[in-house]
């Protein structure tokens, strides 16, 4: 194990290891049910794109895009007012 890696009995490893649980839950619920929320953070949610025509920026070309599935993540309603509140117009 590297020197700078934190010991299993630290606050670090802990961190690590609850983030790393995180992660796994989340990559499975969101593959299983199509949506993980972290409550007060945001949510996950996979979405299906539909298929599309787009352009070849190099060459101008056309060409057809494939639908697919893709994972947005939707930053919750609390976490997005105090990250970045909505100003408010001056008064006159």
């Amino acid at each position: 194990m590297p020197s700078s890696f934190p010991s299993r009995n630290s606050h670090a490893w802990q961190a690590t290891a609850l983030l790393d649980l995180l992660a796994e839950t989340a990559v499975k619920e969101t593959k299983k049910n199509g949506l993980f929320v972290i409550p007060g953070i945001g949510r996950l949610v996979k979405a299906e794109r539909k298929a599309r025509v787009g352009r070849n920026s190099a060459t101008g070309e056309q060409i057809k895009i494939k639908a697919k599935a893709v994972v947005k993540f939707r930053v919750a309603k609390a976490a997005k007012d105090v990250i970045a509140p909505v100003k408010k117009p001056a008064a006159k």
